[in-house]
């Protein structure tokens, strides 16, 4: 039987998703700058709910207030802010929709201007020395200090389950601390956390069984995971399959296949071959050779722009649910009207400045959908022909502005 868009998706934990769209994390930093959530995220969450999309994944949410990603990302350490977080999974929940808190840490990827210091598998820096000289020089974290930050993914995913929250996710992707730890390139331990590959996943396993201890058998459990870094001499494709295939034996519900680090953003579509862009899903590829190894369902997220193309991937199998996240930021009603059959493609368009090496940037385009998201969590519409070069403006004068205040919470 041909799969469709508006068939649901069973979940091997016994939960279902009503539809196959699905909405991928998108960095709101719509929280305060002492880190805490915010009614915008409530308003942010209700319209895309009502959107007709049957996933929505949050944002970074942090499991450690020292280590922070972003100006303003939300912390989830503990009970301080219930009443809105039950707020925020209530909007989420609206038509039956699934809410799913992404949870994160930055490892070497926390911001000097956020941060007092970073920890990393190993106190490697990043090769760009350009893009480093905005990050600390990471410390290799002791295993006492892997243990807690395990033990922190499974109290925030608790603390998310008894907000209200549907799901969870776990960031194994785009350069952050799990996927961290799977690459060779920045993970040089030589303890039982590193020196081989079967060391290297560890620490992702021991992280999915502290949560699942957390939230029972019948709660979904999800991963962000690279299909590689696209760094020679990182995580590659052999061995993320090698990755996927442990994490089906553990019980995953959903992994999302992703790709790329800060360094080479794949996920943002720089470097994607034209052939690749004709087909839509940058990551299409991989997740055929995934679905020969493991039955788990998977969501695939960059690049689909055309309903044909999102038929397509589900129709061959190579995945189980069309992930989006720019097309939702500027039509946040796009998987209602894709389902009744009023839309046939997206309004993405890729955003220029006129000046080459920003436009080059990846963050560039970060800042223009940041601040779309920002224009709907206050109840505005977004503004699909705004300026590159002026939306940068605004987002680096808001971003200055939070870095600040944060600064001078945690002096």
């Amino acid at each position: 039987m041909t799969v469709t868009l508006d068939q649901p998706l069973p979940l091997p934990c016994g939960a279902t998703l009503k539809n196959r769209l699905g909405k991928s994390a998108m960095s709101e930093t719509l929280g305060t700058p002492g880190n805490r959530v915010t009614p915008r995220l409530v308003r942010l969450y209700r319209e895309w709910a009502r959107g007709g999309t049957g996933l929505l994944v949050t944002g970074n949410v942090m499991v450690d207030r020292r280590a922070i990603g972003e100006p303003c990302n939300v912390v989830l350490e503990n009970n301080r802010d219930k009443r809105l977080l039950e707020r925020w999974a209530l909007a989420g929940r609206e038509q039956n929709t699934h809410i799913w808190m992404q949870l994160n840490h930055p490892g070497k990827q926390a911001p000097k201007a956020l941060n007092r210091g970073a920890v990393a598998p190993s106190a490697v820096p990043f090769s760009d020395p350009k893009l480093g000289r905005f990050f600390h020089l990471p410390r290799a974290l002791t295993q006492p200090e892997i243990a807690d930050i395990v033990r922190r993914f499974g109290e925030s995913a608790a603390l998310a389950r008894d907000a209200g929250f549907t799901g969870v996710q776990i960031h194994g992707a785009h350069g952050y601390l799990v996927s961290q730890f799977l690459s060779p390139l920045s993970n040089q331990r030589e303890d039982e956390y590193g020196g081989n590959a079967e060391n290297r996943r560890r620490f992702v396993l021991e992280v999915y069984d502290a949560i699942r201890a957390r939230v029972g058998d019948d709660f979904p459990v999800s991963i962000k995971l690279n299909s590689a870094d696209f760094q020679q001499g990182g995580f590659e494709e052999g061995e993320s399959l090698q990755v996927v295939e442990a994490l089906a034996r553990q019980g995953m519900d959903l992994i999302e296949i992703s790709g790329g680090t800060y360094e080479s953003p794949r996920m943002a579509g720089q470097g994607v071959k034209e052939s690749t862009r004709r087909r839509e899903a940058y990551f299409l590829d991989y997740a055929e050779q995934v679905r020969q190894r493991v039955t788990v369902p998977l969501m695939v997220t960059g690049g689909f722009r055309t309903l044909e193309g999102m038929n397509s991937a589900l129709a061959d199998g190579a995945t189980d649910m069309v992930g989006l996240a720019r097309p939702l930021v500027v039509e946040p009603d796009l998987s209602r009207r894709l389902l009744d059959g009023r839309a046939r493609d997206c309004r993405v368009k890729p955003i220029r400045t006129g000046v080459r090496m920003v436009d080059e940037a990846a963050m560039m385009e970060v800042s223009w959908y940041t601040l779309q998201l920002g224009r709907i969590a206050r109840g505005k519409a977004p503004l699909p022909d705004a300026g590159g070069l002026s939306s940068l403006l605004k987002v680096a004068g808001v971003v200055g502005w939070r870095r600040l205040r944060m600064g001078r919470l945690r002096a």
